[in-house]
């Protein structure tokens, strides 16, 4: 079963990428009929509400490095599965940003100087903000992404329902952070883009590992200490 569940993670986490970055790059500015922030941020989150209804009974759905880490901190997922997951989603996620590379070069439009849907702080960041205030942002939303999951999730929980809480809680983080960094809260997610633009972006990449990793342990510690009886609903993907 183990094959399966990284497969779905490889899946899973590309369409979070195509997807998303792909609404960002292709769609976002289009003239006239551009999506805009507002489209962006629901791309993102219809990606992760798509797929945790589609592979969240094989592998969790995770599609994340900080989720996978930030269940394990939280009680609900096995340590030693922790490094497959996120090589799978890395390299979901790359060839993800491989895909639409290919797709987003083929207009005379295109340029990677524009940023490929890289995160990015400083100089880099769309509204200007600072390596400050991109740590807090990513920290900061990551935890709460990480508290929502846990809650969705919980044995208790109204069943079936935790994808779309966990979908529109990442829609939410992009409405507000998008001008911050562009939005992270996946180290995966950041790593394809960022290999394709190079230079700045691969420079400022470690932010965007470092702070997701430590929000998402943040949130799954914060919500054990909340509600220490926590049984598992079917998302988190510690069936074996």
């Amino acid at each position: 079963m183990s094959l399966q569940k990284y497969a779905a993670e490889f899946i899973g986490t590309f369409w979070l990428t195509f997807a998303g970055c792909g609404s960002a790059v292709i769609a976002a500015g289009f003239p006239q009929v551009g999506i805009g922030l507002v489209g962006v941020s629901l791309a993102f989150g219809l990606s992760v509400i798509t797929m945790a209804y589609a592979i969240g009974h094989v592998s969790g759905a995770h599609l994340n490095p900080a989720v996978t880490l930030g269940l394990a901190a939280g009680g609900r997922f096995p340590p030693g599965q922790i490094v497959p997951y996120v090589i799978a989603q890395v390299v979901g996620a790359v060839v993800a940003s491989a895909v639409l590379y290919v797709i987003a070069s083929g207009t005379a439009g295109f340029d990677l100087a524009k940023g490929f849907a890289a995160n990015g702080y400083g100089a880099h960041s769309p509204g200007g903000y600072s390596l400050v205030a991109a740590l807090v942002s990513e920290v900061v939303m990551t935890m709460m992404f990480l508290f929502v999951i846990m809650g969705a999730t919980h044995g208790k929980a109204p069943a079936g329902f935790a994808p779309l809480a966990i979908g529109l809680a990442l829609t939410l983080i992009h409405l507000v952070s998008i001008p911050v960094t562009n939005t992270s809260v996946n180290p995966a997610r950041s790593t394809g883009p960022a290999l394709f633009v190079g230079g700045w972006a691969i420079q400022q990449l470690w932010l965007f590992w470092v702070a997701p990793l430590i929000g998402g342990v943040l949130g799954g510690l914060l919500y054990r200490w909340l509600s220490p009886d926590s049984p598992a609903g079917i998302i988190e993907g510690n069936r074996s």
